[in-house]
């Protein structure tokens, strides 16, 4: 019985001793969607950027200005103070939201006033950046491609997926960070 027990000992010591052999890898080609992705984007983007450059030749009498987040942008009136929000200051603002035809999708009435600490709370991309160029008192109109703004998922709501919106911003006060109000 020992014996039997001694043979068993071995072969699983053999047995045991053996390297593991490793796995290979599951190899997955991911570049064809990639590349259709990439170039279903570069097409969003181009067809974008031409509908806000037909936008703003017809629009002749103004001078937009290209960001360098993405987007343009016109000043519709101006205040002279010339400061603009800093990280961490309190913005009140209100804006009205167009699609690319200038349809209405929300008014500022819908809105409401909105208030935004400066890079300290979430909004949508082209308008955390737009904000930044203003001045207390400024109205500017934004041309924001979809990625800027909401994106492919919209709001769900009246913003369809990969919608190039217009935003026209009005900001109201802002609440520097070091001032007690």
């Amino acid at each position: 019985m020992k014996y039997k027990e001694f043979i068993y000992f071995i072969i699983f010591v053999l047995v045991s001793c053996n390297e593991p052999i490793p796995r290979q890898p599951i190899v997955r080609k991911t570049s064809t969607l990639m590349n259709t992705s990439v170039e279903y984007n570069k097409t969003l983007i181009s067809r974008e950027e031409a509908d806000f450059n037909y936008l703003m030749k017809k629009d002749s009498l103004n001078n937009y200005i290209a960001s360098d987040f993405g987007f343009w942008y016109k000043i519709d009136s101006k205040n002279t103070e010339g400061y603009t929000p800093k990280s961490g200051d309190e913005v009140i603002y209100s804006n009205d939201i167009y699609d690319i035809n200038y349809q209405l999708i929300y008014s500022a009435d819908e809105i409401g006033t909105q208030k935004y600490i400066v890079d300290k709370q979430e909004i949508v991309e082209g308008l955390r950046e737009g904000l930044k160029l203003m001045s207390e008192g400024n109205t500017v109109t934004f041309l924001f491609p979809s990625h800027k703004v909401f994106g492919y998922l919209g709001d769900q709501n009246k913003i369809n997926i990969n919608q190039p919106l217009i935003y026209k911003v009005q900001l109201i006060k802002i609440n520097k960070k070091n001032e007690s109000n």
